[in-house]
C-alpha cells in the first residue's frame, strides 16, 4: 500500500538536515521494498516570507493528507519584529492544533559512544533511556482568555490561562501508561499540584486511570523536584507523562544529558496515528549555511515516523542500528566532537548513515 510523507524543512538548518533524513528514508524505502512518496511544503518563517503566512492554506491541506510528517526546524531572530500571529512559531503551533497531535513523544538516550560528551558525570548517564510524554495541544500555551490589556492606572498586563479537561488528561495519561507497559513499566506523572488547580485535577485522573495498568508503577512528582531530580539521578525515570508548559522545559533538559541536543528525535502523534516528526533542536541560525548542523535527530525522527506511523519497525531498527555504527567509527558532527576529534560535515554525516544502513534480520 502506497504512504506519503509531507516534507516541511522550514528554517535555517532546517533546510539542511531535511535532505539528510530524506535521503536515509529513500535508502530505507529500497531495503524493504517500501512505497513510500514524498512531497515538499512551506512552513515557518520561510512560508511567511513567499506567503505571509507561517502556516498556508496549501501546507495544511498537504499535511491532512500524509500519512506522517517530517519537519525540519522554525524561527529565528530575522522574524522577531513580526506581529505574534504571524511569527514562524505560530505556524507551528498551528499546525499541532489543526492536526490534533496531542501526545508528544520526546526520548533522551544516551549512546554509550558519547558519554563523555555529557556534562553529568558518565555514572549517572551510561545507559540512559528515557521516555518524556508531553500533552501538546492544551494548557497554559493554547488557553483562552490569554492577551495583554491596560489596567484602569494605565500599568501594562500580560495574562495567560492554563486550563485541562479532564479527556485531555485522561488521553495523554494513556499513552503514557501504555508505552510505559512495553518498556520499564513505571511511570512518573509530573504536575505542580500544590499550587496549581488545573494539575489537581491531572493528579487525581491519572491516579484514576493508573487502576486500568496494575503493572505499570506510578509516581507523582513536582516539576521543581523534577527538574532537579534529572539532573541529580535522571536513570530513575522510565517514561515521565506531563503537561505542554512543563514538558517543553523538562524534554530540553533531558535532551542536553545526552551531550547535544541535537542527537534527539521526536514524535507528536494524533488519534489516528498520523504525525510530525521532528528534531528537538532549533533552527540555529548561527550555524546555517556552513554544512555544521547534525542531522541525526533528524535521521532518527525518521526512525521513529517508521515506527509510530508508517508501519515498519525493522526499517527504524535498522536506521538506529546505522547511527550507532557510524558513532562506533568514531564520525561526529562539530557540536559532538570530542575536544582533539575532527568533525564532519552534515552531509558527510547523511551520507556515512545511509552507507551503514544494512537491512535487519527478522526472526
Amino acid at each position: 500500500m502506497r504512504q506519503s510523507v509531507l516534507l516541511l524543512p522550514g528554517d535555517y538548518i532546517g533546510q539542511e538536515i531535511v535532505p539528510e533524513a530524506q535521503k536515509v528514508l529513500a535508502r530505507v524505502c529500497e531495503l524493504y521494498d517500501l512505497d513510500i512518496s514524498t512531497d515538499s511544503a512551506l512552513i515557518g518563517g520561510a512560508a511567511y516570507e513567499a506567503e505571509g503566512d507561517p502556516l498556508p492554506a496549501s501546507t495544511l491541506e498537504k499535511a491532512r493528507a500524509a500519512d506522517a510528517i517530517l519537519l525540519g526546524a522554525v524561527g529565528g531572530p530575522a522574524f522577531d519584529h513580526l506581529d505574534r500571529d504571524l511569527r514562524p512559531e505560530k505556524g507551528l503551533l498551528r499546525i499541532r492544533s489543526e492536526l490534533g497531535l496531542f501526545g508528544n513523544l520526546r526520548p533522551a538516550i544516551m549512546y554509550p559512544q558519547l558519554v563523555d560528551a555529557s556534562s553529568l558525570k558518565p555514572e549517572l548517564v551510561s545507559g540512559l533511556d528515557i521516555l518524556i510524554v508531553r500533552e501538546l495541544t492544551g494548557g497554559i500555551y493554547f488557553g483562552q482568555p490569554r492577551g495583554i490589556r491596560t489596567l484602569e492606572n494605565g500599568e501594562r498586563e500580560g495574562f495567560n490561562t492554563y486550563v485541562y479537561s479532564e479527556s485531555e488528561i485522561r488521553r495523554i495519561a494513556k499513552l503514557a501508561f501504555e508505552l510505559a507497559a512495553k518498556r520499564g513499566g513505571r511511570v512518573c506523572s509530573v504536575d505542580k499540584a500544590n499550587v496549581l488547580e488545573a494539575t489537581v485535577l491531572w493528579r487525581e485522573v491519572v491516579t484514576e486511570l493508573a487502576a486500568d495498568y496494575p503493572n505499570v508503577e506510578l509516581e507523582h512528582m513536582y516539576v521543581d523536584n523534577a527538574a532537579m531530580q534529572l539532573v541529580r539521578a535522571p536513570k530513575q525515570f522510565d517514561v515521565i507523562v506531563t503537561g505542554n508548559m512543563f514538558g517543553d522545559i523538562l524534554s530540553d533538559a533531558a535532551a542536553m544529558l545526552t551531550g547535544s541536543i541535537g542527537m534527539l528525535p521526536s514524535a507528536s502523534l494524533n488519534e489516528s496515528g498520523q504525525g510530525i516528526y521532528e528534531p528537538c533542536h532549533g533552527s540555529a541560525p548561527d550555524i546555517a549555511g556552513q554544512g555544521k548542523a547534525n542531522p541525526l535527530a533528524t535521521i532518527l525522527s525518521v526512525a521513529m515516523m517508521l515506527r509510530y506511523s508508517l508501519g515498519c519497525p525493522a526499517g527504524a531498527d535498522c536506521i538506529e542500528a546505522a547511527v550507532g555504527q557510524v558513532l562506533d567509527q568514531g564520525l561526529r558532527t562539530a557540536d559532538i566532537v570530542s575536544r582533539d576529534g575532527v568533525s564532519i560535515s552534515t552531509s558527510e554525516m547523511g551520507n556515512a548513515v545511509v552507507a551503514a544502513l544494512v537491512k535487519t534480520q527478522t526472526a
